[in-house]
């Protein structure tokens, strides 16, 4: 007996230890993970005032985990809601979508989750283009986009003036998007330290911007501007907050344009507004909120109230109906923004995705989540 005891012991810790070292080839040999800053990129990492005892900081203090109720954990691995059962709609566009618009006219795709192509000034660009299937290193490490297909295949994308990163978590920084996109994109801008990830991803180092928090560029007339949030980053098992995080100002001619990112509710978006406000449309985040984690993602409501601080005419919720990666009915989060909406008297933008939204003109808010 105690021979058969001996034996399974040892295969079992045989079996662990083969899942480890599987784990730890698969983490330092996979190109999803990314890479770390060196050299002239590091420098600008370490010198940055948000950058303190090996990490980046929020403006205000922030905990990433509130608390953790071990009676949710069984939860994580249930639907119970929290995708649909069908697969949502999708509006398809060809090429000639593109080639019908007017430079005249600021106009916005959503692709769904967070991802927002942005045509503005006669230029195009992305804004957190993750458009593959599942957000995390590898397809068995996730839950499936909610949408069987795109708008359009990546690969049929336009060329795109420039791609705008607000984060390196794998539901907005997407290895696979990044390596089919690369060759038809002129810029890349990104917070500091994500430089590291896109040239090991094959992106030509001259393409790439790292930017700080207030830092601005301008882009043929259009002034971008990287802006605080309150969030974290990483994309392995110990590089949290070793890469900065942020959201973006986009101003041109006609109009002005916020994306939100990931963010916790905090004092950033009232000041972003007094600074660069107001704005004609907000992207904000609404979705995968939990109580467990309030300081990094708003709740609904929180998004309304963000959209009335940065001075926002039109909002639209982003950051959901793509993904399972909390544990809310998957069409909470835009329920509950529009109800709060309707209290403050905020304007909400609810496109299908593919669906277009054009500045100063009717703005789309089909209620397409319900069958």
């Amino acid at each position: 007996m105690k021979k058969i005891l001996k034996m399974t012991l040892l295969i079992i810790v045989s079996i662990i230890g083969v899942i480890l070292i599987v784990g730890v080839l698969f983490i330092n040999l996979s190109p999803q993970f990314g890479a770390k800053s060196t050299g002239t990129n590091a420098g600008r990492l370490k010198s940055s005032p948000n950058y303190k005892d090996g990490r980046f900081h929020n403006v205000e203090e922030t905990v990433v985990m509130k608390s953790m109720s071990y009676s949710t954990i069984p939860s994580y691995f249930t639907n119970e809601g929290k995708s649909p059962d069908w697969s949502i709609p999708v509006v398809k566009i060809t090429s000639q979508y593109f080639d019908d618009h007017s430079d005249s006219l600021t106009r916005l795709t959503w692709f769904g989750h967070s991802a927002v192509l942005l045509e503005m000034d006669g230029k195009k660009i992305f804004l957190d283009p993750m458009l593959g299937s599942v957000p995390s290193p590898h397809p068995w490490l996730g839950a499936s986009r909610f949408n069987d297909t795109l708008p359009m295949p990546i690969e049929q994308l336009p060329h795109l003036d420039a791609v705008l990163i607000s984060h390196d978590h794998y539901d907005h920084l997407d290895y696979g998007s990044i390596v089919a996109l690369k060759d038809k994109v002129d810029k890349f801008y990104v917070p500091l330290g994500i430089a590291a990830h896109l040239k090991l991803w094959g992106v030509d180092e001259e393409k790439i911007t790292e930017f700080d928090w207030w830092q601005e560029a301008d882009l043929d007339g259009i002034k971008l501007v990287s802006t605080p949030a309150r969030h974290f980053s990483g994309r392995g098992l110990f590089d949290r907050f070793s890469t900065l995080w942020c959201s973006w100002v986009v101003q041109g001619k006609q109009n002005s344009i916020f994306f939100g990112g990931d963010s916790g509710y905090d004092d950033s978006f009232k000041l972003i507004g007094e600074k660069y406000g107001p704005f004609d449309f907000t992207m904000l985040e609404c979705g995968q909120y939990n109580e467990q984690w309030p300081e990094i993602h708003m709740m609904p409501e929180e998004t309304v109230q963000a959209n009335i601080d940065l001075g926002g005419k039109v909002m639209m919720p982003i950051h959901w109906g793509a993904f399972k990666l909390s544990l809310h009915p998957w069409d909470e989060p835009v329920e509950r923004a529009l109800k709060k909406a309707v209290e403050l008297k905020v304007k909400v933008a609810t496109p299908k995705i593919g669906q277009a939204i054009v500045l100063d003109s009717e703005i789309p808010a089909p209620v397409w989540w319900k069958r």
